[in-house]
């Protein structure tokens, strides 16, 4: 019996192919957004993670503070690495100051972000050199017009990657010798992408190709992880003390340790996932009346078809089950084609590299789910309202 109630149910649906198509739309287009939602909040967590992977947890970072608000340009100079030392908790510390800056090599010029940097640099940020040396400390006493190259920009400026050591760019007009490439990371270190920077000595850097237009970082390790709070007290005074600042005025710096950072971005793409999922339960929500509308007007269609069932002996039971199936089958279907579309859309939005997306398990099993669940609440009262016609009445209707 149950078969021929299911066998009836998609006869009804596919003699109206047109109405059960519009009907489903909104469900196929709901669940479809679901997971691209998902998709979206789980690249951008990814994303955040790649952006961070190069800081340890034990990482502060301190940048100048600039802007409105502040009377003073920031005093913050990379030389004030090498007074972090002395902080409570400190184990190292390094020195950059980052800007950009045109970058050319025979008849190709771009612009890159250029980085001047101490010898700590490259080792506390975990980049590793894939040929060729690092920065050194002479090269920093000495001014050393050398540079070490990410690989996004080694593919830019040179055909034949064997030639790249000991050619030399010219960067905001001076000639840099290329010393050292860095080995492809994919993601940024805090705020540097790696990969598409020219590092130089700062020393290079303040006296000839960015002046006092870079923005100054210092990164620091602590100790340990749970001294984080003391050791960015500790910095806050050695720093203060320096740059001569009263008690009347504010940090002319700005101090972020990884940990917080991480998190902070963690939860506004999270929070970001969890409005867009809203908006998507709202799409659902909409194509579920649009479907309890729909029965109602096939229960109208059909009151006299129902007043004949029921005379020749059909149960109510089974006028709901096949009212309420056709409901649930309707909502099934839909979900099943916007979880196609939704899945097919991630590797079409990742290979035009409009976002960054990652496939999620969450999306499609919560899409589909929800979708059954809209079929079954919106499709139970105009079931029930069809079971509990009256035969008389229902054969009397035109």
């Amino acid at each position: 019996m149950i078969w021929e109630i299911i066998k009836m149910s998609f006869e009804s649906l596919m003699a109206k192919k047109t109405r059960t198509f519009l009907s489903m739309l909104g469900i196929i287009i709901g669940v479809a957004t679901v997971i691209a939602v998902f998709a979206v909040g789980k690249g951008a967590q990814q994303t955040v993670s790649a952006q961070f992977q190069n800081l340890s947890v034990n990482s502060i970072l301190i940048m100048q503070n600039r802007g409105r608000g502040f009377t003073s340009s920031s005093k913050l100079t990379t030389e004030d690495a090498k007074l972090l030392l002395n902080a409570d908790h400190i184990a190292s510390a390094s020195g950059a100051v980052e800007g950009n800056a045109s970058v050319s090599f025979g008849s190709t010029d771009k612009s890159y972000s250029v980085v001047g940097v101490d010898q700590n640099f490259i080792t506390l940020s975990n980049l590793t050199i894939s040929s060729g040396r690092a920065i050194t400390a002479e090269d920093i006493s000495g001014k050393a017009n050398v540079a070490v190259i990410g690989s996004t920009v080694v593919s830019d400026l040179f055909t034949d990657p064997t030639t790249v050591l000991g050619s030399y760019l010219t960067v905001n007009g001076k000639k840099i010798q290329v010393v050292g490439v860095l080995k492809k990371l994919g993601s940024r270190v805090g705020m540097i992408s790696v990969d598409e920077a020219v590092i130089i000595p700062n020393s290079t850097a303040e006296k000839s190709i960015l002046g006092t237009r870079g923005q100054v970082m210092i990164t620091t390790n602590v100790d340990n992880v749970d001294n984080t709070g003391l050791a960015t007290s500790s910095i806050t005074t050695i720093l203060r003390t320096e740059h001569k600042l009263t008690a009347s005025q504010a940090d002319d710096f700005m101090i972020m340790d990884a940990g917080s950072m991480v998190a902070a971005a963690q939860a506004s793409a999270q929070t970001l996932s969890t409005l867009l999922t809203a908006i998507a339960a709202i799409t659902l929500l909409v194509s579920g009346i649009g479907i309890m509308n729909v029965m109602f007007v096939t229960v109208a269609e059909r009151t006299k078809e129902i007043g004949i069932a029921k005379a020749i002996g059909g149960k109510q039971s089974d006028i709901l089950l096949q009212f309420l199936l056709e409901s649930i089958i309707l909502s099934m279907v839909g979900g099943i084609i916007g979880m196609i579309i939704g899945q097919a859309a991630i590797p079409i939005i990742s290979y035009f590299n409009w976002m960054s997306v990652a496939s999620s398990p969450t999306g499609p099993i919560l899409g589909f789910s929800f979708s059954v669940l809209v079929g079954v609440f919106f499709g139970f009262y105009p079931a029930f309202k069809a079971s509990r016609l009256d035969p008389v009445d229902a054969l009397r209707s035109e």
